[in-house]
């Protein structure tokens, strides 16, 4: 079997160079980003999905595919794991899942692929049309490489991270753990509040 190459590191995105780790955070904080800043797709039965729909809670977004044998249910389940240690804080997170392969992925297998891993988690998809507006607006890289009689996919492995006001925060490797994503989205659900003092400073 072909080994694909899934880009995931810096090099691979050239609008992330010079970004640097902001304070506390484990991923890359890339707030501000001019990314998205959402998506016009569907859900698995058809209903029109926007990230608008999660407004009040913290997203995680990825690219994949169902076929995908090792990077998408490796991020899938580590995305199992960051809700489990966000414990009492786990009902403000929400995983979405955007397939870059909607030619096989239809509504069902979609629907099956996210309840494998957590019921909670969500799946969209849209036309090979919408599927290219929504990389490029992403900056999310991928393609289809052929494999013996059919075809695998090459794509961006990145998380993004988005706070509960829906603006993006943070860019997340694959690299990461399930406890360093944890401990970064504790920091977006319970952001540091201006002590009186330095609030009296700046008025």
């Amino acid at each position: 079997m072909q080994r694909r190459i899934f880009m995931s590191s810096l090099a691979a995105l050239p609008w992330l160079a010079g970004t640097a780790h902001a304070a506390g955070f484990h991923a890359i904080d890339i707030t501000g980003a001019s990314i998205g800043p959402d998506y016009q797709l569907s859900y698995p039965d058809g209903k029109p999905a926007s990230l608008r729909d999660f407004k009040g809670k913290v997203v995680l977004l990825f690219f994949g595919f169902t076929q995908c044998p090792d990077v998408c249910p490796t991020t899938l389940a580590r995305a199992v794991d960051i809700k489990r240690l966000l414990g009492a804080d786990a009902n403000k997170l929400q995983v979405v899942f955007v397939t870059v392969d909607p030619e096989r992925d239809t509504g069902p297998l979609l629907t099956e692929y996210m309840r494998a891993f957590d019921p909670g988690f969500v799946a969209v998809r849209g036309s090979l049309e919408q599927t290219a507006k929504v990389a490029k607006d992403f900056k999310i890289f991928y393609r289809k490489v052929p494999s013996g009689s059919s075809y695998t996919m090459d794509h961006t492995a990145l998380t993004y991270a988005f706070d509960a006001s829906g603006k993006i925060r943070l860019a997340m490797k694959h690299e990461q753990t399930a406890q360093q994503c944890a401990a970064d989205l504790r920091l977006l659900m319970n952001p540091k509040k201006e002590t009186g003092f330095l609030k009296g400073l700046f008025q």
